[in-house]
């Protein structure tokens, strides 16, 4: 099985792919006109990418059986013409929840303590500490979850540790599983909206979302 990876991809994981029989063809730069020609040119089974957009003329170029992306969202792959041609399409949700969460808490951070504006003006050569020592602050306020996957668990885990109380909506949560992860649940996204002191959004982009 020859696998070609189009994007940046850990050594441990070639090499995994290596010893399990596979034959892998590695360019991290692949996109547009060159990964259709490659996906041609290799005659490749499977195709794994990240945040590589894969479309449907790349998909009718070769012989592909499977596209993985090595993360949680597709919508970057044309899934509809991967179907159409018999083509999976496989993603690895949940793989990167906690580093995904620990960024959404950093940017949070940044927007509350106006942290870019300050070093902005820091960079012109002025520290204007009495206008950007002002921010409203985390704790005591609630955060509002939009999606309660993998992700949005690990937002709760730390907003607790920033003393926020948690609010969420989620196609999938249930009273007694808010009750279970600590959290109040609301039933729509708008209630959350009209509650939160701060919203994080952690759906699929799907037609659906």
């Amino acid at each position: 099985m020859k696998v070609l990876i189009a994007d940046k991809f850990p050594d441990s994981g070639r090499r995994a792919l290596s010893e399990s029989g596979c034959e892998v063809v590695y360019d991290p730069d692949l996109k547009d006109d060159a990964l259709t020609q490659a996906i041609r040119s290799t005659s490749a089974d499977v195709l794994v990418v990240k945040s590589t957009k894969v479309t449907g003329q790349m998909l009718e170029s070769g012989r592909l059986s499977l596209i993985v992306r090595a993360g949680a969202g597709y919508n970057t792959i044309d899934v509809k013409t991967a179907s159409a041609r018999g083509i999976y399409v496989s993603n690895c949700p949940g793989k990167n929840s906690i580093a995904v969460a620990e960024l959404a808490f950093g940017l949070i951070m940044v927007l509350d303590r106006r942290i870019l504006d300050g070093v902005a003006e820091l960079k012109q050569g002025r520290w204007n500490k009495k206008e950007y020592s002002k921010a409203a602050g985390l704790f005591g306020r609630t955060l509002g979850l939009i999606g309660v996957g993998q992700i949005g668990r690990e937002m709760i885990t730390r907003a607790r540790a920033f003393g926020l109380s948690t609010i969420a909506w989620s196609r999938s949560l249930t009273s007694e599983r808010a009750k279970e992860l600590g959290i109040a649940m609301k039933q729509s996204p708008i209630e959350v909206a009209a509650e939160a002191d701060i919203i994080s959004v952690h759906v699929a982009l799907t037609d659906e979302t």
